[in-house]
């Protein structure tokens, strides 16, 4: 199997993302607690690889070769969670045959924690979603979904908390807006919820409520945008108490983690791996006695 790793220091691969936001930088050795966080985002449907003649993406992706990888990473680090931010749904034959079924069993066979939904997961209706839920042994995350009115009520969480080697990791969800991108007779009555709004109290809920020592958005709601429309950069800048967003649906290839600001003047790392499940995406986090974290952002090519 070929690998290739792109590893990119960024400025908090070389920090800290505390209480107290950035401090200086430590040894690894001082650290006694480490998180790996894997993730995959606008899957698509793409079970097998890339053929050899494909005039972009030669042999390269795959669910085989993927979880592969998975397993190496998790053998390495027991202490490890697999995400993914959405749109799992269509692009490939398999999805037009089976629904979403095979999507959902190999994730689950890869023995992914959570998952975001996204708005290409609607496309069978959200009867067809509802339908392959008995197929997922995974946890879907929608903070501002709401489906009190829909066949997905109780279906989802508003947030979930893993505990790792005793470190307590919050993830809370997010869509975009559906009205205007997807038919509405596919979503139904699904309401729309503001994300800043949501993210915010999501957040605050996890962070101080919660006493969570990590706080991880999975975001469908694209990476950055030329209008005003609400992005992964916005939410970041816009909000508190979020270390990490895992974000989806613009397809966005980052070498490297951005790192924004957040209102409190904290550090936000802001994750996204293109597409077609090409890319897993990997962050590192280093806890030390105080609380103290430094990552560091790494994208395998599949």
């Amino acid at each position: 199997m070929k690998r290739r790793n792109f590893i990119q220091q960024t400025s908090a691969a070389t920090a800290f993302i505390g209480i107290g936001g950035l401090s200086s930088l430590s040894f690894k050795s001082n650290y006694k607690k480490h998180i790996t966080i894997l993730h995959t985002n606008d899957v698509h449907s793409h079970i097998e690889p890339f053929g050899p003649d494909d005039s972009r993406n030669p042999n390269m992706g795959g669910v085989a070769r993927r979880a592969t990888l998975i397993q190496q990473i998790k053998n390495e680090n027991p202490n490890t969670l697999l995400l993914d931010a959405g749109d799992i749904f269509q692009g490939t034959p398999y999805f037009n045959f089976y629904g979403g079924e095979l999507e959902f069993k190999l994730m689950s066979k890869m023995k992914y924690d959570a998952a975001t939904i996204g708005n290409h997961d609607f496309d069978n209706g959200i009867d067809g979603l509802y339908a392959q839920l008995p197929h997922a042994e995974f946890d879907f995350i929608s903070s501002n979904y709401d489906f009190s009115n829909t066949v997905m009520d109780g279906h989802t969480h508003d947030h979930k908390i893993f505990t790792k080697d005793g470190v307590k990791i919050g993830i809370f969800g997010l869509g975009i807006e559906l009205q205007g991108l997807v038919n509405d007779s596919l979503y139904k009555e699904t309401k729309y919820l503001d994300p800043i709004e949501i993210a915010q109290d999501q957040s605050r809920i996890l962070k101080q409520e919660k006493n969570c020592d990590l706080v991880i958005c999975l975001s469908h709601l694209g990476y950055k945008y030329s209008s005003d429309k609400i992005s992964d950069i916005k939410l970041a800048q816009s909000t508190e108490n979020i270390d990490l967003i895992i974000g989806g649906h613009t397809h966005t290839f980052l070498e490297k983690p951005t790192v924004e600001t957040n209102k409190a003047g904290k550090k936000v790392l802001v994750n996204q791996v293109g597409c077609y499940g090409l890319f897993l995406g990997r962050i590192d986090f280093y806890l030390d006695d105080k609380n103290n974290i430094e990552t560091n952002g790494v994208k395998i090519e599949v």
